[in-house]
């Protein structure tokens, strides 16, 4: 199994530095890099503090001059805000400034709000017609001149300038919970990540099960790679465990608030949600956050992490921040790489067998 990382400039309240912040994201990617990660992820949101991501494209160039070797993935491109054309110049272009690093990932969007403010009079539960049209479109604008006349966007013949550096394009990801999307993106050739949010593991389960019903409509379909992301935090001592359990909680009733399209959002800060008052307020029990989430010591990360490896998962996307301190999440990115990676190598996994 190989590792990827997820992580946004994230400010939970306004007395948090943002050159403290992007200082920290870039260091965390810095030692992701060297630490053997394969990927990196860089979201698209807009106009929230929690994630300070407004342009994908631009977050990675910043991360690949100052990295080696780690892949650069957007994660994802919100095709319902982009012009097809945009799309494929900015993605070549960072191909070609990373040396060929790209991971290009596309999706539908998240949060209502989001779409008021950058679409609006579009549902989000509609974003995914915009990206089955788009994905098309930009292989076919890196690979020349191409007219279009569709549903969201025409234009006369155009093509992407610069081409990208890998041919014939760079690796594309689709995000994908519901079935049509893992039909969708086995049917396009396209790789998947998955996000069981604070679920259990049987939510992990039940998105191998949909691949392998994707599989099965396209038998001669190549079967993609296969990664699932998860929040990830580590400490050193059992005692800490309530550490990344309650800044999850913290973040966690921002993120229902924007779910839930509430509109209580000042100067970018989302108020934080009692979560004890939802009907889904199960979800967000101390000790469920606990078992479900990649939290623990390192000992029990490895533990955790086994049952994805026997389910197929070929990478583990570790989604760092979730509103812990810079300090906390230094510490526990640290232990994944030194302690926990080694136990899914080759090498690692002979010598826990022996």
């Amino acid at each position: 199994m190989k590792f990827q990382l997820a992580i946004n400039m994230e400010r939970i309240a306004p007395n948090t530095d943002m050159k403290d912040v992007a200082r920290h994201t870039l260091e965390m990617v810095q030692m992701a890099d060297q630490g053997g990660f394969e990927i990196v992820w860089a979201a698209e949101h807009h106009a929230l503090e929690m994630t300070i991501a407004p342009n994908p494209f631009q977050i990675l160039t910043w991360w690949a001059a100052h990295t080696d070797r780690i892949r650069l993935g957007t994660g994802v491109v919100v095709a319902p805000y982009w012009h097809p054309i945009d799309v494929a110049g900015e993605a070549a272009l960072l191909d070609l400034y990373s040396g060929g690093r790209l991971e290009f990932g596309i999706g539908s969007g998240a949060y209502q709000r989001e779409f008021d403010r950058m679409h609006a009079g579009l549902k989000q539960s509609d974003g995914w017609r915009y990206m089955q049209e788009m994905l098309p479109v930009v292989k076919a604008l890196w690979a020349g001149d191409t007219e279009h006349d569709g549903e969201f966007w025409s234009f006369p013949t155009a093509t992407s300038v610069p081409k990208p550096l890998q041919q014939p394009h760079p690796p594309i990801w689709v995000a994908a919970r519901a079935p049509v999307s893992f039909d969708y993106a086995v049917a396009q050739g396209c790789n998947i990540i998955s996000w069981p949010l604070t679920r259990p593991m049987s939510e992990a389960e039940l998105y191998k099960a949909r691949l392998d019903e994707a599989m099965a409509k396209s038998p001669d379909s190549q079967r993609p790679t296969f990664a699932m992301m998860r929040h990830t935090a580590l400490y050193d001592c059992t005692e800490d465990w309530e550490v990344p359990v309650q800044a999850a909680q913290r973040a966690l009733g921002q993120f229902e608030n924007l779910f839930k399209n509430l509109g209580d959002v000042e100067n970018g800060f989302p108020k934080q949600i009692a979560l004890t008052e939802l009907a889904n307020r199960d979800e967000y029990n101390p000790r469920m956050l606990h078992d479900n989430l990649m939290f623990g010591t390192p000992e029990e990360v490895i533990s955790k992490l086994k049952p994805y490896k026997e389910l197929g998962v070929d990478h583990f996307t570790y989604y760092a921040s979730l509103g812990l301190g810079i300090a906390e999440q230094k510490r526990s990115l640290e232990l994944f790489i030194n302690e926990v990676m080694p136990a899914f190598t080759d090498t690692g996994s002979q010598q826990a067998a022996q």
